[in-house]
């Protein structure tokens, strides 16, 4: 009878349970775009169809793809992200143990002489065991709002998983990106060298012949070993962009495969890039979602605190039995107490300044989602102007890269018949050596202000792990 009142109690008062704290209903209001962003620039470069979450596949590259399906495998930032998400989800799991009943069994012997009334040299063999149980009754939510906390704070590390898979395949291109550009460059001075050579014999044959000086050789073959000190630093920079691709992809930098390096020409897309428009961007970025995860946390926090303000109600019973000997434990009665237990903190001004903290790491977490989205915007649109901006200096450049060639074969062929001096020849071929090297590196720049855009856009985590392309 006595369990049966104490069942109806507690179902009364789980009926009864309402939760303490403001509830979260839906993320606050974003300033989203529907329209294309302000820097989108050319329609030719730019398209409002949705970002491709596989952005790196725009390239056409399998060596890219490969080498980012093992980052996305084995990258060690990967690793931490994946354990912290776990580690969240086992502190899920053990919040949630609390709306479970608590279950405690203990036993115990002792042996000994009983005490001042017991025979010289007798012993006794005391045994007790018993068996408590408690059920926290959650009248005012305090449990409920913390399981909600920990599911956001779940949400939330799985999105910061997300935005490092974010972050690491943008760096894999671009250190891929990198090396192959560092090549370009290299072939592009190493022309240069091959055609200052070629002035050079130019310019020695005159001298010996009496048409130069002595002056006009050495200018060109300074100029010629200027260019040729380019080739060792372009070198060290393919060399440290292949070693930071070995480190994001899991490699030690003599396991990197050899084709990882193999690519001599800058990756260049040959189709304009998909960026959609902000409302897109915002519910598609991992850092706006971890933002707006932690907010809804911090809100249930609130309601965990305001709990504190009230009774916390627990039904609890327990079983004992103990005597002197195994027989005479299993042959006595076993006692029993059942009941509630109720605990109220007198120090309530503790409680309220538990709420007012909670309350106001709810309004940080909202400034701090406020910020972040404000951040997602500024920072696609920085880089989409940085990307349109790129472009059109490369098309300025190329135009004088090939106004300075032109210039400098006439050149060549004017000193050959005589017409002009090496001074003048010098002149033109330091301009052309400049704008060529100024226009591999533009080359350059915009394979970077792409992998910044894209990673801007957020994509680059969906189904990562059926994407992961297995190590070879």
């Amino acid at each position: 009878m006595t369990h049966r009142i104490l069942l109806a109690a507690a179902s009364s008062l789980a009926l009864a349970a309402c939760a303490t704290g403001p509830d979260y209903v839906a993320r606050p209001a974003t300033p989203t775009q529907a329209a294309p962003f302000l820097s989108a620039g050319d329609p030719g470069l730019v398209t409002a169809a949705p970002a491709d979450a596989h952005w790196w596949r725009l390239y056409q590259d399998p060596v890219l793809d490969r080498l980012v399906g093992d980052a996305l495998a084995a990258n060690t930032d990967i690793r931490v992200a994946v354990a912290r998400l776990a580690k969240a989800r086992a502190a899920l799991r053990e919040v949630r143990g609390a709306r479970e009943p608590q279950v405690g069994v203990g036993g115990g012997a002792q042996y000994g002489r009983p005490g001042s009334d017991g025979m010289a040299g007798e012993r006794d063999l005391q045994l007790g065991a018993g068996l408590e149980v408690a059920y926290e009754v959650d009248l005012f939510g305090r449990v409920s709002r913390g399981v909600e906390a920990a599911r956001g704070d779940v949400a939330a590390s799985a999105a910061d998983a997300d935005a490092v898979r974010v972050a690491v395949v943008a760096e894999t291109a671009r250190a891929y990106a990198d090396a192959a550009s560092a090549a370009e460059r290299m072939a592009v001075a190493e022309h240069i060298v091959s055609l200052l050579d070629r002035s050079l014999k130019l310019t020695e044959r005159r001298h010996s012949v009496g048409l130069a000086t002595g002056l006009d050789t050495a200018r060109i073959a300074a100029l010629r070993d200027q260019r040729r000190a380019d080739v060792p630093a372009l070198a060290a920079q393919r060399q440290a962009a292949l070693f930071r691709l070995a480190t994001l992809t899991g490699r030690a930098p003599a396991e990197l495969p050899p084709e990882a390096g193999a690519r001599g020409e800058t990756l260049r897309l040959d189709r304009p890039i998909p960026v959609g428009d902000g409302a897109g961007l915002l519910a598609r970025r991992p850092d706006i979602r971890a933002a707006e995860r932690r907010l809804a946390s911090a809100t249930a926090r609130i309601g965990v605190a305001t709990a504190d303000l009230y009774p916390r109600i627990t039904l609890g019973g327990s079983l004992a039995a103990g005597g002197n000997g195994l027989g005479s434990l299993l042959g006595n009665p076993v006692g029993w107490l059942v009941g509630p237990l109720i605990n109220w903190t007198a120090n309530r001004s503790a409680a309220r300044a538990r709420v007012a903290g909670a309350e106001a790491d709810s309004q940080a977490a909202l400034a701090t989602f406020d910020g972040t989205v404000l951040t997602a915007l500024q920072e696609t649109e920085t880089a989409l102007s940085n990307y349109a901006r790129s472009l059109e200096r490369r098309r300025a450049l190329k135009d004088a890269s090939d106004q300075a060639e032109a210039a400098a074969r006439i050149t060549r062929a004017r000193q050959r018949e005589g017409q002009i001096d090496s001074l003048e020849l010098l002149d033109s071929e330091r301009t052309a050596a400049d704008a060529a090297a100024a226009l591999s590196e533009a080359d350059a720049r915009i394979t970077q202000a792409q992998v910044d855009l894209f990673r801007a856009l957020g994509g680059g985590w969906q189904s990562a792990a059926a994407d992961g392309a297995p190590r070879r």
